[in-house]
């Protein structure tokens, strides 16, 4: 396999076992200065050029795109994919786990645990937001920040309403979010390769400071976890599209919460926390994987004319509940099921006998008009009503 490491950071630890990983199983490796590449968009092919010269052929890269570098290193890695080169992190991944509160919608509508989340820009609309995620002590995020960059934790209401305008005056987006106090200042990294934790890792903080990293000082420590987080950090990263990433979690009291997907996870405190080869195991995914490079589906199969890709949803009063999905009428109308979802559970390719069941959520390819026409009318959202207290009757 020949592999390309998108990096800034030649030299850095991550970059480095990234690379002595490589060269150890064999592949040829180089590593390549994001901002040295050029788009080339002139020809009849999509075609990149680096350092002014035609790129080589790569089976494969592995982008380490830096937060200050997203757009023209996504670009970057956008362009790869049009070329068939397999990457295990895809451009609109990495656009996803980058902003937090994209990030934050992405898997809320997943219903992945998070810490309650808000996200305001009127001055009026601050303190009714902060009280929605529960009150003060709050956490208060810039979208962009890193390494505990940009995380302030506000022990009252006036002090996070006088953070927040503070911020916005100077143009800066916040997300605000409860602090989860049973967390004590500790979180948990989880390293997520393809569809599983390949290891773990316990980040504490020290003294006053709630801030975990190990760039504040925090400790760490390695750390066995369950079935529940491992499947939250796996869902997660798959979520944003992300095959190599770094999950952080909090434990909760009702079970793990999570904080943040990172595209580029540092690798130096979680193999020395562990002693574990992670930066082989991505390399043994990668060389697993670059046969089937990695394309937007959606954009491939809508090129066919009325045809493309779309979610059904079997709702409990519908036909189709306690039917196979041989039996569901949906081959009949031109319609195959790509991946059945079941809960917190994924069926690929799933079989003609496989029953289904009320909320499935069936991937499709098919006829676009025969599955607009199985789409129900979308419901009505309910508001939370506030109640008003009970006024006093005073007799005429």
């Amino acid at each position: 396999m020949k592999l390309a490491i998108l990096s800034r950071a030649l030299r850095a630890y991550s970059t480095q076992r990234l690379r002595t990983a490589a060269l150890d199983r064999g592949h040829t490796v180089k590593v390549l200065d994001t901002l040295r590449f050029g788009i080339d968009l002139s020809g009849k092919e999509p075609d990149l050029q680096f350092r002014g010269k035609p790129l080589s052929d790569y089976d494969a890269i592995l982008p380490r795109i830096g937060n200050s570098i997203t757009y023209f290193g996504t670009a970057v890695v956008r362009q790869f994919e049009q070329m068939d080169v397999y990457t295990p992190n895809t451009a609109a991944g990495i656009n996803n786990s980058r902003d937090k509160l994209r990030a934050t919608q992405i898997l809320s509508r997943h219903h992945i645990g998070m810490p309650a989340t808000t996200f305001v820009r009127d001055r009026a609309d601050v303190i009714p937001a902060i009280e929605r995620v529960g009150g003060a002590p709050v956490v208060i995020k810039l979208l962009e920040g890193t390494q505990g960059i940009g995380v302030i934790l506000a022990p009252e209401l006036k002090v996070a309403e006088a953070i927040i305008e503070t911020l916005q005056s100077t143009r800066q987006n916040v997300l605000i979010q409860r602090f989860v106090k049973e967390s004590r200042g500790r979180d948990i990294r989880a390293l997520v390769v393809g569809d599983r934790v390949v290891a773990a890792m316990r980040r504490v903080a020290q003294g006053d400071e709630f801030r975990s990293n190990v760039h504040r000082g925090g400790t760490i420590e390695p750390v066995e976890l369950d079935e529940d987080y491992q499947a939250t950090a796996v869902r997660s990263a798959q979520i944003m599209g992300l095959k190599v990433a770094g999950v952080d979690l909090l434990e909760g009291n009702d079970g793990p919460l999570v904080m943040e997907v990172n595209s580029s996870p540092g690798l130096e405190g979680i193999e020395n926390a562990t002693r574990l080869d992670v930066a082989g195991a991505i390399i043994d995914h990668i060389d697993h994987q670059v046969a089937f490079p990695q394309i937007d589906v959606r954009q491939r199969l809508s090129v066919s004319t009325g045809y493309g890709v779309a979610e059904l949803l079997v709702h409990g009063a519908a036909d189709m509940v306690g039917k196979s999905i041989g039996d569901s009428g949906l081959r009949e109308r031109d319609i195959t099921v790509l991946t059945l979802h079941r809960g917190t559970h994924v069926i690929p390719n799933p079989r003609a006998s496989t029953p289904l069941e009320a909320e499935d959520r069936l991937l499709c390819f098919g006829n676009l008009e025969e599955m607009r026409s199985m789409i129900p009318e979308r419901r009505k959202r309910r508001h939370r009503v506030k109640k008003l207290p009970k006024q006093p009757i005073h007799d005429a």
